[in-house]
């Protein structure tokens, strides 16, 4: 790759001549140049009064940084050419007092702005509030009575407390060694801060420390005077390092350039003060060096950080990204121009030696630096000066250091040191295509190797930190959330199951034994997360693969971070509860109009056998309009008989069994029902088009209590009748509004309902097919408090909108035959010294710590924020522990366990190279989520920038401000969280100024709360890849079948080209955009239409032709399709197309009439930067 210079003129360099008079230095690091824009920067869609932004358990999320006070000047030589915001300088502005603020003390948000997530029963829980109405009847629990060193609090339902297994209440005086009760307890507090006169929106902060003030982050201004030649940090562009002591003469040049004279005494550089004027420091990692009075050697020159002053009137290129040249001949003259930029200036990588630059050898002589000519005589690049043919040199002065060898001795022949990835510094205003082509790779925890394989996969268990700070202060001065996501029950191909009687567990925390325990020796074992030493049962020794005994070691659960047990029998109360399915229709006008019910029977009619469960299977069905219909399928009918039930406002069950049939028993039965459903009610109740949902909810409940078990309700219009009715409480005139309202619930009746099914372990789950306003807010929420699932399909009708209709059954085939977990509960545990404090997800929380979940499915994500209480000082590794206990559809019940080890660190570096953006984006898009629903969007949206500022804020913390100066510098780690902050704002969830229906954006704001990271992430920031020129050239190779890998394109309008096919993967949908200059071939083979012209808008599957063409595409389409849960439908868009909208607006890149471009977001985000 070969590089040329800017010309002159361009942003990059200004040059000038030196200036008369004393010069005007800044007056932190002596350097000169034109004055910083300080002026405050606008408003991100957030009216003033917001409340200031306190992170969340993201104290870094607080208001701001203390900043220490700056060094004093470093040098006072006159530079001779200055880059600063690529302005040119004017003597009359040179102001040193505009270079930099004044220090400021910031503090965190003041009580009343912090917004408390008190668990209403929507899947949040908090030490502030209680846990709401018990559930009873609760049965199946495992052994896990809670520690007497624990901080875990007794369940606060009354006259409840633990049995001696796992969440099981029993009547009787609640326990009083848990802990403080739950209600009164005082909500976190903070100072408030002076940051600014508008107030920093924030999310609830995650701190148990009543009195914390936001982590304070030092900047590190060592004086140049402080540091040797291997830690001198390089100035920017064209500025020379010199110390107080040093003088430098120009003498008149005739036709070349005048060599400086500099005045040295022996053994120093240039650069650094005199010897003995002041205390020598090195590097903070190193030490000091040895103080020697020899000068150092071309060799030792060769291999320092020293930068030679660079003359007037000079330039430096800027060296491609990743690389940096070393110290070597100038081929085109020494001690001139043409010289690489030295590192450590602006767009340039550290050198070893640098603060926060990693040490790596020097590579050897062998590199000639990309777009400088080789030799003399060959034509330079534009910009670069070319001397003279001739021209002489000026002699150096004596007893001075000769720069020409120096300059001579930085050969471009040398090979250049690659900076690993891990520790570059991203300047994202350069560098804004950095979307890698392949997937983005999870990081993963440095741990030792015998650790790192052992420890659970990131598709199951991750932490947006993977490494853990050692204290919470340190976690403040990071200004990064700290939580977990963790996928419990996700579809695994290698999972062990171990079958024994005795499971092993420590008798204090109750931990499961792991790969991350210690053994003390054969017989005793000590806890990763406690501490305790436990004694280890003689059965443990035995090896059940090799059937011998021997080391502990050898077991599967000291050798996989998740495995699975089948519990005994004193893991559960009652023998475990068989499959039970009771499905609730809407029958009303507007249902049997979608098509809806007519394919909901085809796809369970075909998918009867696949059903889990075993000979104890109970299958029921309700339906309703205005009224409650009820199905007799005793086996000992012959054909299905109808019960209505027209008293609604007081609903009872007709009959007193019959109503949940045997799968098998009445199989044929079941079958007719299905076949006359459709057109059985198309005839008696056409014109009826009320919904008494609530009540029909009421008798399935009712139904199901004596067994527990799933109800399905499928919805088509808002609840009109009966209990649970609702008013059409939308404006279409407020869909774009900036304060979008109607996000919480109307009624609480259906919250009411949810958590008395989630007592009798009863899960629902929501189908909805609404035209109209439904009211997702208040009817979702029987899924929501019960463990439930939402799925939305708006507009479904099988002529108007079969793209709809196919994504419906092809999401009911995968929910009706993929594995479920009944009467689950789930408990995480962490390490002494952390603790979680707020819940994510669909569940009810029956304690402090215990997760209620009536149904468990491979589908469901959750998310837990976490925050540390005391010092990490007793083990160099955090571990943290998720036990899910749940009865399988064969009747066993088993405990499914998952285990993440994490290393502990002092280091700020550590901590921020250790960030995963990925798992933090889905946290703050959960957060972002609740403070929507509980305080406002706008609060939302102006948290989520102060969060990517803060984060980006921290890391600029560790740099220079010559490596800050007019960038938006960000570590590998952290590279894409604007990207993805950026994508968020658009997001369907919390997006405004676009006409979104409220039904829209609460079922967005469902799927940021419940997905799995990987499903979020492919939602937020689809992949977009070109298709009209597929090859098999690096394909994938999968059962002998070579699946085409075009590269990921960023998600922007100039990655689109008129000439050409994409393929936009969003998730739930494929879209592919027709360019209107397409080749006439490609329609050919792919569409069989002779042009653009001839492709029909709206199709929505594509022929099977027989050439290599199709072939390919439709490999590489069912290669995506494959790799989703249920297949996403594929609609053609054509480029002149009336619904070209459902492709551009994945277009998270571009700037709206609403919002800014991702480049926009980057400068917004720079300028917030300058003025935190």
């Amino acid at each position: 790759m070969s590089w040329n210079p800017p010309p002159n003129g361009q942003a990059g360099m200004v040059q000038r001549p030196p200036m008369p008079g004393p010069p005007l230095n800044h007056p932190t690091t002596g350097l000169r140049g034109p004055p910083l824009d300080n002026q405050p920067p606008k408003s991100y869609g957030q009216s003033p009064q917001v409340g200031q932004f306190a992170s969340p358990h993201l104290a870094h999320l607080n208001p701001g940084t203390q900043r220490l006070p700056m060094a004093p000047p470093r040098h006072n030589g006159p530079p001779p050419s200055v880059q600063l915001n690529s302005q040119p300088p004017r003597p009359e502005n040179l102001d040193s007092s505009r270079f930099h603020k004044p220090p400021t003390d910031f503090a965190a948000a003041s009580a009343s702005e912090l917004l408390p997530a008190p668990y209403h029963g929507k899947g949040i829980y908090t030490h502030n509030t209680h846990v709401g109405p018990p559930p009873q009847n609760l049965t199946p629990t495992n052994s896990e009575p809670s520690s007497l060193n624990t901080s875990r609090v007794p369940s606060p339902i009354p006259n409840q407390q633990f049995d001696a297994l796992e969440g099981q209440f029993r009547s009787g005086t609640p326990g009083s060694n848990r802990g403080t009760p739950l209600s009164g307890s005082p909500v976190p507090q903070a100072t408030p801060s002076p940051r600014s006169a508008s107030k920093r929106p924030v999310f609830p902060p995650a701190t148990n420390n009543m009195n914390g003030v936001a982590g304070q982050v030092p900047v590190n201004q060592p004086s140049l005077s402080t540091l040797n030649s291997s830690s001198i940090q390089a100035p920017p562009i064209g500025l020379t390092p010199m110390s107080h002591a040093q003088t430098m003469n120009l003498p008149p040049a005739s036709g070349t350039l005048a060599q400086p004279q500099i005045n040295l005494q022996p053994g120093q550089l240039p650069g650094q003060p005199q010897l003995g004027t002041a205390p020598q420091m090195g590097h903070p990692r190193f030490g000091a060096p040895p103080v020697t009075s020899a000068p150092l050697s071309t060799s030792q020159m060769e291999h320092s950080s020293f930068q030679p002053p660079v003359l007037p009137g000079s330039y430096r290129p800027t060296p491609p990204p990743g690389h940096y040249p070393q110290p070597g001949p100038n081929p085109q003259h020494p001690g001139t121009l043409g010289a690489p930029q030295h590192p450590g200036t602006l767009g340039a990588p550290q050198l070893p030696g640098t603060l926060g630059a990693p040490q790596s050898p020097a590579p050897p002589n062998s590199y000639q630096q990309p777009g400088l000519p080789p030799h003399p005589g060959m034509p330079h690049a534009a910009g670069q000066y070319n001397p003279p043919s001739g021209a002489p040199i000026p002699p150096q002065p004596a007893n001075s250091y000769n720069l020409n060898a120096s300059f001579g001795s930085m050969g471009l022949n040398q090979q250049p040191r690659q900076v690993p990835a891990e520790m570059r510094t991203y300047n994202l205003l350069q560098e804004r295509n950095i979307l890698p082509a392949e997937a983005v790779v999870s990081p993963v925890p440095n741990l030792p190797e015998h650790l790192k394989k052992n420890n659970c996969s990131p598709g199951i268990f991750r932490c947006t930190l993977t490494c853990m700070p050692q204290s919470n202060s340190l976690l403040q001065k990071s200004r990064l959330p700290l939580g977990i996501l963790i996928h419990p029950f996700k579809d695994l191909s290698h999972l062990p199951v171990i079958q024994s009687s005795v499971i092993v567990r420590c008798r204090s925390c109750r931990t499961y034994i792991n790969p991350f325990v210690s053994f003390i020796d054969q017989r005793r074992w000590r806890c990763n997360l406690c501490y305790r030493a436990n004694e280890l049962p003689e059965e443990f020794n035995f090896d059940p693969v090799s059937k011998s005994y021997g080391s502990p070691e050898r077991r599967p659960e000291i050798k996989a971070a998740t495995i699975e047990f089948v519990a005994p029998s004193e893991y559960m109360l009652r023998p475990p509860q068989p499959c039970v399915y009771l499905f609730l229709l809407d029958v009303s006008y507007h249902a049997l109009q979608s098509g809806s019910l007519q394919s909901f029977c085809e796809v369970l009619a075909e998918e009867l056998d696949k059903l889990p469960g075993d000979s104890r299977t109970l299958v029921g069905f309700i339906s309703y309009n205005s009224s409650v219909h009820f199905y007799n399928l005793s086996d000992s009918l012959s054909t299905p008989q109808i019960h209505v039930v027209t008293d609604i406002d007081d609903i009872f069950l007709p009959l007193p069994d019959g109503l949940l049939a045997n799968l098998q028993a009445s199989r044929s039965l079941i079958e007719q029902l299905l076949q006359q459903l459709p057109t059985y009610h198309q005839d008696e109740f056409r014109r009826d088009d009320s919904s008494a949902m609530g009540a029909a909810l009421q008798a399935a409940i009712k139904l199901a209590t004596a067994t527990g078990g799933r109800i399905t309700v499928l919805q088509t219009s808002l609840p009109s009748v009966g209990p649970g009715k609702l008013e059409n409480r939308e404006d279409p005139n407020q869909r774009a509004s900036n304060k979008p309202a109607h996000l919480q619930p109307a009624t609480d009746f259906y919250k009411q309902l949810s958590l008395e099914a989630a007592g009798q372990q009863i899960a629902i789950d929501l189908f909805l097919f609404n035209h109209q306003y439904a009211d997702y807010a208040t009817i979702g929420g029987v899924a929501r408090h019960s463990g439930g699932c939402i799925y939305a399909y708006p507009g479904l009708h099988a002529t108007h909108n079969p793209a709809e209709l196919e994504r419906f059954e092809q999401d009911l085939r995968r929910y009706l035959v993929r594995k479920i977990g009944l009467e689950a509960v789930m408990r995480v545990r962490c390490t002494k010294g952390l603790s979680i404090h707020t819940f994510h997800g669909n569940f009810f929380v029956r304690s402090t710590d215990l997760l209620s979940l009536p149904n468990i499915n491979p589908d469901a994500g959750f998310g837990m924020q976490v925050s540390i209480e005391d010092n990490l000082t007793e083990s160099p590794y955090a571990c943290m522990q998720a036990a899910l206990l749940y009865t399988s559809s064969k009747g066993e019940r088993r405990i499914r366990v998952h285990t993440l080890c994490l290393p502990v660190s002092t280091s700020l570096t550590d901590v921020i190279n250790g960030a995963d953006q990925q798992a933090i984006v889905s946290m703050l898009s959960k957060m972002a989520v609740d403070r929507s629903q509980n305080s406002a969007v706008a609060d939302a949206r102006e948290a989520l920038v102060n969060a990517c500022v803060d984060a980006l804020g921290a890391y600029g913390s560790t740099l220079t401000n010559q490596q800050r100066m007019g960038t938006v510098p960000a570590p590998h780690s952290l590279r894409l969280l604007p990207l993805y902050v950026s994508a968020l704002l658009k997001h369907t969830s919390i997006r405004t100024g676009v006409s979104t229906k409220v039904d829209d954006r609460i079922s967005a704001m469902d799927r940021c709360k419940t997905l799995p990271l990987s499903r979020l992430l492919q939602e937020l920031l689809p992949d977009l890849y070109p298709i009209h020129a597929l090859t098999d050239e690096a394909g994938l190779d999968h059962e002998e079948t070579i699946i085409p890998q075009p590269p990921r394109l960023p998600a922007n309008s100039c990655s689109i080209d008129r000439h050409g096919a994409f393929i936009l993967d969003a998730g739930s949908y494929l879209y592919m955009w027709i360019g209107s200059a397409i080749n006439p071939e490609f329609c050919a083979q792919v569409f069989g239409k002779p042009d653009f012209g001839s492709i029909p808008d709206g199709l929505y599957e594509l022929p099977e032709l027989e050439n290599e063409t199709s072939d390919r595409l439709r490999t590489f389409v069912g290669y995506l399709q494959d790799s989703k849960p249920s297949l996403p439908p594929l609609i053609v868009v054509r480029e002149d197309s009336r619904n070209r909208q459902l492709f551009t607006q994945y277009m998270v890149e571009d700037k709206t009439e609403s919002s800014m471009s991702y480049y926009e977001f980057l400068q917004h985000i720079q300028k917030l930067l300058k003025s935190s």
